[in-house]
């Protein structure tokens, strides 16, 4: 298990990080006169501060944040360099590319230190680390080719925002039903939205318009279908779709949203180890939740609530939504492995026919996922780095 970042002694981290942005125009000046590939033009996010660590006056960057940046760098400046063969002589590329890598061996070394410095494990923050070396960090069994990740749960804990977007948007409805009704029809229940039993029950893991298809039917209410662009909050199912999509954005703008510790590392190390990555949500916000938390980058496939209802995919457990991701990488589900939360996720992976099942129980549920049989559990995807997964 890898262990926790921690932020070093203020006068060194700064030393280390200074060391490292004086050096990241150097890293490009080699082709400098080359086209490249533009890197982002909005830095990744901050991630976040340890456990009882004080707030400083500029966002914490941690050193895998840092390694993606330099290594997005080199690859604009190897990309460069290759373009860059159709008119430089022969010599000159040596020598540039030679430049390059003692410039990438140099920041390998400060990225190390730095790791270390904050407690993590040099060996997942090399730049060069070679194909082999990241699937054996990975701890992959033999012939996997891809990992597919249930998102919420896994990769982002999002669900809670999700969960109180749901809660806003039904809570206003059925306090607007209960002042018009003031109790005379008995047929509704007008309870206020239950976050853990209302969300399992009828949200969790369904697109949003049959979430609250759903939701409505289970407290005895009958609205009509309506638009897809009616205004968020009118009493039809679109309407207050659209309310809970709008809700969902506003707290993603008011709080941001950050990955769990690890998963940049994992998915950094799976690009590295050459084995592909698709993501599965049954949000429609998936992209944009990808987005918001840096990892956008390192995902080659997404299955979101617009691909379910798209396609018309069966949710969990069906498995459709996964078969569905593992098409989309041009990967058969027999060379992959699937990391899930819950059992109906279990049993949909299962019935693919997935290489490998893994169950990631951060709710205390392990009994529960257990009954499914997967191969193993895990609490997280620090877990996972450097130990065998296959028994």
């Amino acid at each position: 298990m890898a262990a926790v970042e921690r932020r070093p002694p203020a006068a060194k981290r700064r030393s280390i990080r200074h060391r490292l942005a004086s050096r990241r125009g150097a890293a490009l000046a080699p082709v400098s006169r080359l086209p490249a590939p533009p890197l982002p033009a909005s830095p990744l996010p901050a991630e976040p501060l340890p456990a009882g660590t004080a707030p400083a006056a500029q966002p914490f960057v941690g050193v895998e944040t840092l390694r993606a940046r330099w290594a997005a760098a080199f690859s604009a400046a190897e990309a460069a360099l290759n373009s860059g063969r159709l008119y430089l002589r022969r010599d000159e590329i040596a020598a540039r590319r030679k430049r390059l890598e003692e410039e990438r061996q140099s920041v390998d070394r400060l990225l190390q230190q730095l790791a270390r410095e904050q407690h993590v494990l040099a060996e997942y923050v090399q730049l060069t680390i070679t194909p082999g070396e990241a699937r054996r960090l990975l701890a992959l069994p033999a012939g996997v080719q891809a990992c597919v990740f249930n998102l919420d749960g896994v990769l982002i804990g999002s669900a809670a925002l999700h969960v109180e977007a749901w809660r806003e948007t039904f809570d206003e409805l059925i306090s607007r039903l209960a002042e018009r009704t003031r109790g005379r029809f008995e047929q509704f229940d007008l309870r206020p939205f239950d976050p853990r039993l209302d969300y399992l029950a009828h949200i969790h893991g369904r697109p949003r318009l049959d979430g609250v298809r759903s939701f409505l039917e289970a407290r005895g209410i009958s609205l009509p279908e309506g638009r897809a662009d009616d205004p968020p909050g009118a009493e039809t199912v679109h309407g207050l779709a659209n309310r809970k999509n709008e809700a969902l954005l506003r707290r993603l703008n008011e709080h941001g949203l950050s990955a769990y510790a690890g998963s940049r590392r994992y998915l950094a190390l799976a690009r590295d180890a050459g084995v592909r990555c698709a993501v599965v949500s049954a949000s429609a916000n998936a992209r944009t939740i990808l987005d918001r938390s840096g990892l956008a980058e390192l995902v080659d496939a997404c299955v979101d609530g617009d691909t379910i209802t798209l396609e018309r995919l069966r949710p969990r457990p069906a498995p459709d939504i996964l078969l569905s991701a593992c098409h989309k990488l041009g990967v058969e589900p027999e060379h992959a492995v699937v990391f899930e939360t819950t059992p109906a996720g279990l049993v949909a992976a299962r019935a693919a026919g997935f290489r490998q099942v893994v169950a990631v129980d951060r709710l205390g549920e392990t009994k529960a996922l257990r009954g499914q049989d997967p191969d193993l559990v895990i609490s997280g995807l620090p877990d996972v780095l450097d130990r065998r997964l296959a028994s």
